[in-house]
């Protein structure tokens, strides 16, 4: 019976640590050192030796949130794929490549439904059209 050596871990351990003291060490010696000096001109938003104009804070369109969050989930998809392409060759030699195809494939399947009730539901659509309204449905507040 094999016991649990935490002893082989503790290298790593040691690096960590230091790394942690290294950068916090600098961060702390930095605010030391640094000169405390603010004022207006170095508060503004640096715009390419431009006149800002306008508030660094600007209100995007909620669509851009909703193609970048795809295009996230299909680039980690991607990303995903490549070390199973790397280990397909020997999980083939001992006779899992089918297994391991059929994960990969489910995976994939699993997304691409996604990306189909994305489109279906219309929030790849730039310019959504609006329903129309039942003529039948009581309208208040107008005179006719």
């Amino acid at each position: 019976m094999s016991t649990f050596n935490l002893d082989v871990y503790m290298p790593v351990v040691i690096l960590i640590a230091l790394a942690l003291l290294v950068a916090g060490g600098s961060l702390f010696l930095g605010s030391l050192i640094r000169p405390h000096n603010p004022n207006k001109l170095k508060e503004t938003a640096y715009e390419c030796g431009e006149e800002p104009v306008g508030t660094a804070w600007a209100n995007f369109n909620i669509r851009f949130y909703v193609i970048a969050l795809i295009f996230i989930i299909f680039d980690v998809e991607s990303a995903l794929m490549f070390p199973v392409a790397a280990v397909f060759k020997k999980f083939n030699e001992i006779g899992m490549g089918g297994t391991l195809l059929m994960s990969i494939l489910t995976f994939v399947l699993v997304l691409v439904a996604g990306i189909v009730y994305c489109w279906k539901k219309g929030d790849l659509d730039w310019v959504k059209s609006f329903q129309h309204v039942n003529q039948d449905a009581p309208t208040f507040g107008k005179k006719d």
